[in-house]
Order: structure tokens, then C-alpha cells, then sequence
């Protein structure tokens, strides 16, 4: 398969990868509860469902001294569904139907939080005479995660263990439907005094599947092709422990490797941060410097089991880092597939 030749910074939405060689799994495991290890870099494309405001700003040149989409009624972080009865898949879609409006009012559809309401908006002319609705919105995001483990019983995958969220106000972006592709780890900027490295690379056009959910608890999606590789059983929550642990992850191109980490804390209540793990590895260390982005979905095993996967890094101690419990994402991919 032809690898795409530009390199992608993975954003944020990206963390970990992982390695398999030494999982041990009981012959006994329960069937449901048993899943096949990632560990392996993807790409993901997302497209968002409508355009989600960014921000608000008065039209630089135009006459009015307001903003036109703030007198509609309309706030950063609100999803445009429609405008003038027209779903929308992108930005261009929705600047088309502004800029050829001439002033008259566009009537949208809002999606805020979970109510959906109708807004009027009347766009002003700026300084170049192009009708503008005074407002930044995006339609999509792109960047490099890991899938944390396939599930064969359910169809489907899932990795990341955080969602993905526009960075500039940390909200989720909701989900029409994303692409799943293969991706190649080309390089690693190291994590240093508080500064967080990441991992870089690029797609390489292998497809995997399909993205169905983007949630606080990672992405979501069907696999569209015979997926195997090595099976391990999911740890119950009660079952973690502190102590010692292994990280899976790839830090260079396609292949994970099995690290040395150490669980520090584990919290049972649901919250953001089940487990808190500190990178031990002398030979990860000196390639990463600690957890770096990209690495978000590397898997955590404990005594045969995948108890979780990382999904932070702590800015102020980038040896240690959050992750969530692989049985909550399992939980979460059985919700997702039904």
C-alpha cells in the first residue's frame, strides 16, 4: 500500500500504541470479556455532524456595528445543522449559502447542547462587498491515534480513551461519521520540563473501518475487514491494582513494543483518571522522554490482563499520565455496536 509522503503533527486526540509478545491469556476467559490487542497507529478523518461555531466576531468593514450571527442568537460551541432548509456537511456549504444570501435572512438550525432550536440570521457586507455572518465554525478534524484493542464478538474497535475535541475550546466535536485508516510513526519530539513531545507521522491508505461515536471515553468504530492478532482477557475495575504494569505502545513505525510502567494510584469511583501510571523504562524514556501525544489508546497490562489504556499525560511530571479502564471502553464498544 503507497504511503502519503506529507507528515501529519498528530494532535492532541492522539496518544499511545502497544506490544503483545509477552500476554499470557487463561484458556478459561469468558468469551465476551475477551478481546484482541491493538496496540497498532490509526488515522482517523472526522466529520462533524453540521459545522460547530468557533467563535463570534463583528464583520470587519460592514456597516452594522454588531456581530449578525451574536444577534441571532448564536454562541461558540452551537452546531449549525441546516441553513434554509439545506443539511450541512462543511464549512463551504454553509459560507456558499451566506455569501450568496444578498443581506436577506437565513434561517438555521441550531444544535445546543442537547436541544436543537431555529435562529435568524441576517449576514452583513464587510469591506470587500462578500456578505459574512460575523462567525468561525469547522466541520472536521484529522490526526494519528492507537486502537486499544478489536473486539470480534461486537465488530468493532475502539482506542484513543478520550474524545476528540475542537483545541481551542475543549469542547467534543459530534460525530457524522469518520475514516479509519492505517498510519506509520515516522518520529518522536521528546516530552521535556513540562513541555509535551508527540509522536509524527502520516496515513498510509490501509483501511480499517469506520468511526461511530467520538465520547469521553474515545472513538468508537466498526471494523470492515477480518481483523486477528493476539487475545487477551479485560480485567475487571476491582481487579486493578497498584503496582507493577506494562505499557503496549509504537513509537516508531508500525510495530508496538512491551514497556516497563507502574500503576501509582487507582480510583474506582468513575471519574477522569481511573488509573495514574508512571513510565519506568529506561529504553522508552530515552526515546520519548515520558508520555508523549500520540500515545493515548497504548494499552496497560497487569498480570496477563489489559486493565486499561492511557489517555494523558501530567504536563508537570511527563514520566506519569492518566488512564482509563479497559473495561469501561468495553462497556462503552458494546453500547456503540448495538
Amino acid at each position: 500500500m503507497k504511503k502519503q509522503k506529507y507528515i501529519l503533527i498528530i494532535l492532541m486526540i492522539i496518544m499511545t500504541m502497544f506490544n503483545v509478545s509477552a500476554v499470557s491469556v487463561s484458556a478459561t476467559a469468558d468469551e465476551s470479556d475477551t478481546v484482541i490487542l491493538g496496540g497498532e497507529p490509526f488515522g482517523i478523518k472526522m466529520f462533524a455532524e453540521g459545522v460547530m461555531v468557533i467563535k463570534t466576531e463583528n464583520v470587519k468593514g460592514s456597516l452594522s456595528t454588531g456581530c449578525p450571527a451574536e444577534e441571532a442568537g448564536i454562541k461558540a460551541n452551537d452546531i449549525i445543522i441546516s441553513a434554509n432548509g439545506k443539511k450541512l456537511n462543511s464549512n463551504e456549504e454553509l459560507s456558499k449559502i451566506i455569501e450568496s444570501s444578498q443581506g436577506n435572512t437565513i434561517t438555521m438550525n441550531i444544535k445546543r447542547n442537547d436541544e436543537i432550536f431555529t435562529a435568524q440570521l441576517t449576514p452583513s457586507k464587510n469591506a470587500q462587498g462578500i456578505y459574512k455572518a460575523g462567525m468561525w465554525v469547522k466541520d472536521s478534524a484529522a490526526g494519528i491515534g492507537t486502537v486499544t484493542f478489536y473486539s470480534e464478538e461486537l465488530g468493532g474497535f475502539c482506542g484513543l480513551g478520550h474524545g476528540i475535541c475542537e483545541s481551542s475550546t475543549g469542547i467534543l466535536i459530534p460525530i457524522s461519521y469518520g475514516e479509519i485508516e492505517g498510519a506509520y510513526i515516522a518520529s518522536v519530539t521528546k516530552s521535556c520540563d513540562s513541555n509535551v513531545g508527540t509522536l509524527n507521522g502520516y496515513f498510509t491508505r490501509e483501511h480499517i473501518g469506520t468511526a461511530v461515536q467520538n465520547n469521553n471515553h474515545g472513538i468508537y468504530g466498526k471494523t470492515e475487514s477480518q481483523i486477528t492478532g493476539k487475545e487477551i482477557k479485560i480485567a475487571d475495575d476491582e481487579d486493578v491494582k497498584t503496582g507493577d504494569a506494562q505499557i503496549y505502545t509504537t513509537v516508531y513505525g508500525q510495530e508496538p513494543e512491551l514497556y516497563d510502567a507502574k500503576i501509582l494510584k487507582v480510583n474506582t469511583i468513575s471519574s477522569d483518571a481511573d488509573i495514574v501510571i508512571k513510565i519506568t523504562d529506561d529504553e522508552l524514556l530515552e526515546k520519548t522522554g515520558g508520555i508523549v501525544q500520540g500515545m493515548s489508546g497504548s494499552p496497560i497490562i497487569q498480570d496477563g490482563m489489559l486493565v486499561g489504556a492511557v489517555t494523558h499525560v501530567i504536563v508537570d511530571d511527563v514520566d506519569c499520565g492518566y488512564g482509563i479502564f479497559a473495561e469501561r471502553m468495553l462497556e462503552t464498544l458494546r453500547e456503540s455496536c448495538n
